[in-house]
């Protein structure tokens, strides 16, 4: 008795307003199992060893048939196509300049808006384009490295390819209509991560032109200020880098 009343009370106290409540996390996209002796199977894990990823979460609901979605997506991923002008476009919408065109992919289990990368040079928003990481408000006291105009193509005109000004440059031309894109944090860059395939690590029909290579967060390394957190795509996992070094970006709005 004593200890429901204790629970009861610490629950009163912890629980935050409807609208401060945090949204869902994605699921890791794995959908298969490491079998005994040896391989790989598709979920569920039987006669396999129970209680693996695959067995439980919005992936397992997927692979059972009962996982309602908005959108679409793979596994448990649930995303949604946006136009430019910031309007929902069907699943078979392809990229293009045009108002109507996609630009843009929400995440339906985050409530997060990502930019969608070309495959055009000329464009800012190039596959290709690298930046070194620099935030001129970083927590640490360490801003990164200004870089160069070479290594996104002198897209940025006379302005360096970094992180702040390219967050900057993609929120003047209102990217599918909004203002306020940023860097991701490493949880949110995370999150689209499908460790469910590899090179790159995440969905191609949402996010294609996505090299399976380094992508900056917003997030400083604490142990060490001159360097940030990343996510390589090639397998969907975490890592450092220096702040000097010219890594790709894909930016979020949101959350």
């Amino acid at each position: 008795m004593l200890r429901s009343a204790l629970v009861l009370a610490t629950a009163t106290f912890v629980l935050a307003p409807a609208q401060a409540q945090t949204r869902p996390l994605n699921d890791t996209g794995i959908t298969f199992c490491g079998a005994y002796p040896s391989g790989n199977t598709a979920a569920p894990c039987i006669p396999n060893p129970t209680g693996q990823d695959a067995d439980y979460g919005r992936d397992a609901a997927a692979q059972a048939g009962v996982l309602p979605k908005t959108g679409g997506g793979s596994a448990g991923f649930d995303f949604t196509k946006i136009a430019h002008d910031g309007t929902e476009l069907p699943d078979g919408a392809a990229l293009g300049p045009n108002p109507d065109d996609w630009a843009c992919t929400r995440d339906n289990v985050t409530g997060l808006f990502w930019e969608v990368k070309l495959d055009d040079a000329l464009q800012m928003r190039h596959q290709s384009h690298t930046y070194t990481w620099y935030d001129p408000a970083s927590p640490d006291g360490n801003s990164g490295a200004v870089g160069t105009t070479g290594t996104c193509n002198a897209t940025l005109g006379l302005n360096a390819c970094n992180t702040a000004n390219y967050v900057t440059a993609v929120n003047a031309a209102q990217l599918c209509g909004y203002s306020d894109w940023r860097m991701p944090t490493l949880k949110e860059l995370e999150g689209i991560a499908d460790q469910g395939r590899f090179s790159p690590a995440i969905d191609p029909d949402y996010f294609p032109n996505t090299s399976a290579l380094q992508f900056w967060s917003g997030s400083p390394y604490v142990l060490n200020s001159s360097q940030a957190w990343l996510i390589l795509f090639n397998y969907g996992y975490a890592n450092q880098g220096s702040r000097s070094l010219a890594f790709r970006v894909r930016l979020v709005r949101g959350g």
